[in-house]
């Protein structure tokens, strides 16, 4: 009996210490409730609707009537696929709307910020609030390459949120999150920063903020926020393989993101500095062969002959190393420090041109109007943008041996690209992309430009002279 008392005891003690450690973790952990009920009002949802050519089911001679559910049991799928409309009745167009993602009051005046590709190609925006207002937007510009919008909404008695300072960001720190992911309004999730800085292999001009706040389809456009309630990114894209979040997300800073805004509200459109660089990652290879310690900076491979960097007297086989005194870290990092100069400013530039560092300053100039050549801008070919890697033509003796018509080789992958995801190598033959055939570099680009996302495509690429498919996947939050 002794013995079981004391068996009691010492597990009554050990309740009362867990008891005791769980209330001194939670008493370390953030309460969000007081920042949700501050803000939550000010965050939006928003839907998109466009018009489009009305189509007709093969078995259009139903009429209006709804088609039986057991030729649908029987048929399934064959129903959704969509024939133009008999001869004589015309095209109609009909309303489709959809719930896209998220969006939050910046000011009084009724201006929202929110994701570019949220409210592309829309027709009609509508934007629902907390308090289950729905009101027309108006798109005062998007700007594709920060992936940021601007829309206005004539209402009055608007809540609004306080921004924040995106640069006093610290990894680690809490943030929280408040958006429509799958449609669910103004769902709550928190987390950390992950890391800062982030640049990915399609976004060469915005340093992300990375955490592993829990986003997913629908808070694309809503306010990432720290701890004491201020918006300090806004909610983009996310890393997964299978369309759904796997604890990598990526904020769009805030500063980034109000220059931006600011620019749109007051041009209708953004101006970045444009020095007119063709450029490749610095290998460790290619650093040994430089005289470089170490990998970094950005590598010349070409230059547009009319661009500012030529006529600033850069040449093909330069390394930018540092921009106005900022060091460039990698090929990635130079489209950032290049396109927040405005047009007509001046750049210091550091180099290294054939073993010795040198300083040149160059007037940039603002990005052209045709966004088509590589050599116009300051990345790699459109396919490197979104791929991940940097790929160069094929030689008509290539092509000879091994008895292709067209192709593209792979020059350089970056580890973090979804071609490296896939498995594809420096190297590499590019043959056939989404089963259709690759003729060249610039075909490449615009077969890269149209495949969807979140979908497994087959590529096939000849590697030592064998053939083989790999399966690639894009993902966009």
């Amino acid at each position: 009996m002794k013995r079981m008392t004391r068996h009691l005891s010492l597990w009554m003690l050990l309740a009362t210490a867990l008891l005791v450690w769980q209330t001194a973790v939670a008493r370390d952990l953030p309460d969000f409730t007081e920042l949700v009920d501050q803000a939550a009002p000010g965050v939006v949802n928003i839907s998109t609707s466009r018009m489009v050519e009305r189509t007709a089911s093969p078995l259009h001679n139903f009429g209006d009537q709804e088609i039986p559910e057991i030729l649908r049991r029987f048929f399934g799928d064959r129903f959704d696929d969509r024939v133009p409309m008999p001869p004589g009745g015309g095209p109609e167009r009909r309303e489709e709307r959809q719930s896209l993602g998220s969006g939050f009051i910046i000011d009084e005046a009724g201006y929202i910020m929110t994701n570019a590709h949220v409210v592309e190609g829309a027709d009609e925006i509508l934007v629902r609030l907390n308090d289950r207002r729905e009101l027309q937007a108006e798109l005062v510009g998007a700007d594709a390459k920060t992936d940021v919008a601007l829309l206005k909404v004539d209402a009055e008695g608007l809540p609004t949120l306080t921004l924040g300072d995106s640069d006093d960001l610290r990894v680690g720190e809490w943030v929280a999150a408040i958006g429509s992911p799958f449609g669910f309004d103004h769902s709550v999730t928190a987390g950390i920063v992950s890391a800062i800085d982030r640049t990915l292999p399609r976004d060469a001009y915005v340093p992300f903020i990375q955490t592993d706040v829990a986003i997913n389809p629908g808070n694309s456009g809503g306010p990432l926020f720290n701890l004491d309630g201020e918006v300090v990114g806004i909610n983009s894209q996310i890393f997964t393989r299978s369309g759904g979040f796997m604890g990598l997300s990526f904020a769009i800073p805030i500063n980034v993101a109000l220059d931006v805004a600011d620019q749109l509200r007051d041009g209708g459109r953004v101006n970045r500095g444009w020095l007119g660089v063709m450029i490749q990652p610095v290998s460790r290879d290619l650093a040994e062969s430089f005289g470089m310690d170490n990998p970094e900076g950005a590598l010349i491979a070409d230059l547009d002959p009319e661009g500012p960097a030529a006529r600033g007297g850069l040449q093909a086989g330069d390394v930018i190393l540092e921009v106005n005194g900022e060091a460039v870290e990698s090929a990635s990092t130079l489209p950032r420090l290049i396109g927040r100069v405005s047009p007509g400013g001046e750049v210091a530039l550091t180099l290294l041109r054939d073993g010795k560092r040198r300083e040149e300053t160059i007037t940039v100039g603002d990005w052209p109007d045709s966004e088509v050549s590589a050599a116009n801008g300051q990345g790699e070919e459109p396919a490197s943008a979104r791929l991940g890697i940097a790929v160069q033509p094929l030689e008509e003796a290539e092509r000879r041996d091994l008895g292709i018509e067209g192709g593209a080789r792979v020059r350089e992958v970056d580890p973090r690209g979804a071609a490296a995801q896939a498995g594809i190598r420096a190297g590499d033959i590019l043959v056939s992309i989404d089963q259709r055939v690759v003729e060249d570099p610039d075909q490449l680009a615009e077969l890269v430009a149209e495949l969807p996302d979140d979908r497994a495509i087959p590529v096939r690429l000849y590697r030592d002279g064998r053939s083989l498919f790999v399966a690639l996947r894009l993902s966009h939050g």
